[in-house]
């Protein structure tokens, strides 16, 4: 965990926070965790 908030750029206890079942998190965020992962992530609209 603390490496990935090192990885974010969001302290420890922000990525708690924003991961907490009363979390909010913005797409940005997520975004950044989704990087720091290593994954992609892409939003399609429906055919």
């Amino acid at each position: 965990m603390t490496q990935l908030a090192k990885d974010t750029g969001i302290t420890r206890d922000g990525f708690y926070k924003a991961l907490s079942p009363t979390g909010n998190p913005s797409c940005a965020t997520v975004q950044k965790f989704v990087r720091a992962l290593g994954y992609k992530l892409d939003v399609a609209l429906p055919a």
